[in-house]
């Protein structure tokens, strides 16, 4: 008995210390907490996805608030989806580390969605974006191989 515990407690610790490729819940496989990554862009604003209008990419669901969301990200996913699989960005930059990301904490720059882990970590990461950016794009390919 004592064998079969210590085989389950070791394979689920090699399962926890795996991080997806995308940002999902503990226990829900939507990305972005089912927000709209287009609205980011088109709206300017964190919409609700609907699921209705959905699409798996790299392992997670996305939500769209439009059929046109749904379709605009589908020509064209990398162009839509956030930076560091949706982690928090001031985490990837500073911490070299995954962290989880609220979705109504977000920027664009230069084009690309970044999101962050709260209000007061948005802050830290809005005084000096593309120093962090520089940092998380060094930080973010040794740390997704892991």
């Amino acid at each position: 008995m004592k064998w079969l515990v210590s085989i389950c407690l070791a394979c689920f610790s090699m399962i926890a210390l795996a991080q997806a490729p995308i940002s999902t819940g503990f226990f829900s496989n939507k990305a972005l907490d089912g927000y709209d990554t287009v609205a980011y862009f088109t709206e300017g604003q964190a919409i609700k996805g609907n699921p209705q209008w959905s699409t798996n990419y790299k392992g997670a669901e996305w939500h769209f608030s439009k059929v046109e969301h749904l379709q605009m990200f589908l020509k064209a996913p990398e162009k839509y989806a956030p930076q560091y699989g949706g982690y928090c960005a001031w985490g990837v930059s500073t911490k070299n580390d995954f962290a989880p990301s609220d979705a109504t904490q977000w920027a664009i720059v230069d084009g690309k969605l970044y999101l962050n882990y709260n209000e007061k970590v948005k802050s830290r990461w809005d005084q000096m974006p593309l120093q962090h950016i520089e940092q998380a794009d060094r930080n973010w390919p040794a740390l997704i191989a892991q």
